[in-house]
This record gives C-alpha cells, sequence and structure tokens, in this order.
C-alpha cells in the first residue's frame, strides 16, 4: 500500500502570502497538486473549506502535513479535535518535520503544548487587536462604518418615502443601494408625519 503525503496550508488575510508555507510542504515531501490551502480565514474558523478538502482527501495510512501547528488550529479543542480524527483514521500528524505519535508520552505533551502556544497567540492578536480600536476609538479615529448615503441624500429618501409614491425596491433602485439599506435609512430618519 503506498502512503499519500497530503498538505495544509492556511493565511489569515488576504493581504498574506501561501508561498513560504507551500514551499515548507512541497520541502516536507508534499506534492504540489496535494496541498489544500485556505486564504483569508483565520485558525479559529471551524469552517474552512480547504482544510475540509484536505481531511477527505485522506486516506488510511497517510500522512496531513502542516508547515507549523497554527496553520491548522488556534485553540487546543480544536487542535486535539482534528488530531484525534485524524488518529481515530490511521493517518498520521506531521508537524514541520516532526510526525506526531498519539501514543507517546512526550509527544502528546509537545502536541498540546504547542496548540496553547497557538492558542495563546490567537488570543493576544485578539486583544491587541481590541486596544488599538479602543485608542483609535478615543482619539475619534475610529467611527464605524459609514452610512452609504451622504445625510443630504439620506434625508431626500425619507422624503420621498413620506410622499406614498414609492416603494422600497424603487427607493433602493433610485438610491443605488440596498433595500435593507433604505430600511436603515429610514429607521434612521422618523417620519414627520
Amino acid at each position: 500500500m503506498t502512503t499519500t503525503r497530503i498538505g495544509y496550508a492556511r493565511c489569515s488575510t488576504d493581504k498574506q502570502d501561501l508561498a513560504a508555507q507551500q514551499v515548507a510542504l512541497i520541502n516536507l515531501g508534499v506534492a504540489k497538486d496535494r496541498i489544500y490551502t485556505d486564504h483569508g480565514l483565520t485558525g479559529t474558523n471551524r469552517l474552512r473549506p480547504g482544510l475540509d478538502q484536505a481531511l477527505a482527501a485522506v486516506r488510511a495510512g497517510d500522512t496531513f502535513v502542516v508547515s507549523k501547528l497554527d496553520r491548522l488550529a488556534r485553540s487546543v479543542p480544536d487542535a486535539r479535535d482534528i488530531a484525534d480524527s485524524l488518529v481515530k483514521r490511521d493517518v498520521r500528524l506531521a508537524i514541520g518535520g516532526s510526525v506526531y505519535d498519539p501514543t507517546d508520552p512526550m509527544g502528546k505533551m509537545f502536541f498540546n503544548i504547542l496548540a496553547t502556544f497557538a492558542e495563546f497567540e490567537s488570543d493576544l492578536i485578539r486583544l491587541r487587536t481590541r486596544e488599538g480600536m479602543a485608542i483609535a476609538k478615543a482619539k475619534g479615529k475610529l467611527r464605524g462604518k459609514q452610512p452609504k448615503l451622504s445625510e443630504k441624500q439620506q434625508k431626500e429618501l425619507r422624503r420621498m418615502q413620506d410622499t406614498g409614491e414609492y416603494s422600497i425596491s424603487d427607493l433602493a433602485e433610485l438610491f443605488s443601494v440596498s433595500r435593507p439599506t433604505v430600511y436603515r435609512t429610514l429607521a434612521r430618519y422618523p417620519s414627520a408625519t
């Protein structure tokens, strides 16, 4: 029976590049056409189509390869869940150049430590983001999402709605916005009548 090495690479934002991870996976013995990717999806998001495809592609005896554990999961429970499901299917998990062995106490401990650090790093990123947003908001630089229509357009939309001559769909088409945008605008500017 021949074994296959299936690789998985992920980056969190569209601005990041998967090339370094793909090269690392190729250097770890994964064929280029056996690398599955997710671009712009965080490791805390379990809904990752590339990961699902990679997990579906591995068969008993195969090796599932990631360059680093944090590319696979950003929480201990998620990492454990994925690793346990691979073990149940008789699929080996390779993290970088090391193969995870669930029967080895040292291997299990090392895996858990790596998963804990991945989760810790994710938590730090979230904390820094919240702190940065709070500082920006305090300085008046973070005002949230801006309305699609100017204040003048919003008042005109309300005026036109009050005439009773225009439906929500008509207003959405006239102002080139979605129906929900029309509803939000009308909610912000209550009828004068």
